[in-house]
């Protein structure tokens, strides 16, 4: 299952990635260690100093696969209901915005313009939070945006409808050089992309 992040059905294949990645990091020192057992006949060895090191990788990509575990997916008639009012929008869905303080799911993010406009289904999401922790890194990186995390679908609907009614003209008037790190990036894109790179 192959879903890049940003995409609908990025959760499920992360939880089936993250597993077997994690199974094969930690498959890798345990081999190490028995190898080393068997020709040497004795745990100290420097096999299982080795052993030992090599999980260091496989429990942090445990860690990763645990929190990815504990993320449900989207609902999938919430997605499609959202993809047939988003248009021409710039749109991302089943985003983990992360933080130190708390993690934020959003079903959906779209971006027109100056605008960012997220939809969460989630009760434990903190709307407002997230709706400051975005604003200060897009701020941060050079995106003076407003950010509005919706929490029942119908009014979401209707704000996505408003934006592609309004596009051209919300649109109109944003200058933007393009980054030279991403320079297929359209600013929606840009804005869109940072916002994956806080997220799990």
């Amino acid at each position: 299952m192959k879903a890049t992040k940003g995409s609908y059905g990025y959760i499920r294949a992360q939880k089936i990635k993250r597993t077997w990645i994690t199974l094969a990091l930690f498959a890798a020192p345990l081999l190490v260690f028995f190898t080393g057992l068997v020709l040497k006949g004795s745990r100290n060895t420097i096999f299982t100093v080795i052993a030992v090191l090599g999980c260091l990788p496989a429990c942090k990509m445990a860690v990763s696969s645990i929190m990815m575990y504990m993320q449900k997916p989207m609902k999938k008639e919430d997605y499609e209901a959202i993809e047939a009012h988003k248009g021409e929008l710039t749109c991302g869905y089943e985003l983990v915005v992360t933080a130190y303080e708390k993690q934020s799911f959003l079903d959906a993010v779209v971006v027109c313009g100056n605008t960012v406009a997220a939809y969460s289904s989630r009760d434990k999401t903190d709307g407002p939070f997230a709706e400051k922790h975005i604003q200060k890194i897009l701020k941060q990186n050079g995106f003076s945006v407003s950010v509005k995390v919706f929490r029942e679908l119908k009014g979401y609907l209707e704000r996505l409808d408003s934006l592609n009614e309004h596009r051209e003209s919300i649109e109109k008037d944003i200058r933007f050089t393009p980054d030279e790190n991403y320079p297929e990036l359209t600013r929606n894109e840009l804005i869109l992309h940072t916002i994956y790179a806080i997220s799990l």
